[in-house]
């Protein structure tokens, strides 16, 4: 298994942080963000990792080539921001015909990776995406057999629980920013956009969420998931990895 970090985001939400720095160098209890996820991938045993690049892409680099450990890592530069799905598509060639781990610069985790590597190998879907039941404002729709069957808008940050349309045979979960693509769904990514056409890839699982079999993956009891491209839940990230 290869794997992906997302790290060209602007991290509009960290300015005035991102007016100098790249949002995936933010520090995370005393190390960039993107040095925890990078190692946390390595430990899990993935070793071949692609990290886009756009916002403040050079910082990026300096930091990759001062890392003597991070010799493996790639780089794919983005002039055009492709956001998530369109920077995916733009580095398949890449992955040859093995599964991809993608995870955002941006989430901070405690869950095992390895736990999660071990499901997708027993179930073998098109893609597994870390879920979780916490407030959003956007949230996927699974069926009882884990199935995502699609995606609705809520107003404000509802619990799961309280939103609409939600059918007893289905659950509503928020998209954690971690998920595995199978090599199975590359054909089908390219052609839902041209190369270098800017989508999200939340946008093309939904689109082919009929077809093909896109599971989740609740995260762990007791396991710590934290977006820290946002102020409170960078300081509450802070805190937790500190302690730790």
């Amino acid at each position: 298994m290869k794997g992906m970090i997302f790290a060209a985001g602007y991290g509009t939400r960290l300015k005035p942080w991102t007016d100098t720095h790249p949002k995936a160098l933010v520090p995370v209890a005393g190390r960039p963000a993107l040095e925890t996820v990078i190692d946390k991938l390595m430990q899990a045993g993935i070793t071949d990792i692609v990290v886009n690049t756009h916002h403040f892409a050079e910082q990026i680099e300096s930091f990759l080539a001062s890392t003597p450990r991070f010799s493996s890592v790639s780089i794919s530069h983005e002039p055009v921001l492709l956001d998530t799905g369109g920077g995916l598509r733009k580095v398949l060639a890449h992955f040859g015909d093995e599964p991809v781990l993608i995870h955002n610069a941006d989430i901070a985790t405690d869950f095992p990776l390895v736990d999660f590597m071990a499901r997708y190998d027993e179930t073998r879907p098109d893609a597994m995406l870390l879920t979780a039941e916490r407030p959003t404002s956007r949230f996927l729709i699974f069926g009882k057999d884990a199935r995502l069957r699609g995606w609705t808008r809520v107003e404000g940050r509802c619990m799961p629980a309280e939103v609409p349309g939600v059918a007893a045979d289905e659950s509503a979960r928020a998209f954690g920013g971690v998920h595995i693509f199978s090599p199975s769904l590359y054909g089908e990514l390219e052609r839902y956009a041209p190369a270098d056409t800017p989508f999200s890839i939340t946008d093309f699982y939904r689109a082919v969420c009929g077809s093909h079999r896109i599971l989740k993956y609740d995260i762990p009891t007791g396991s710590a998931w934290f977006d820290v491209g946002k102020p409170a839940t960078l300081e509450a990230a802070e805190q937790y990895f500190a302690q730790k």
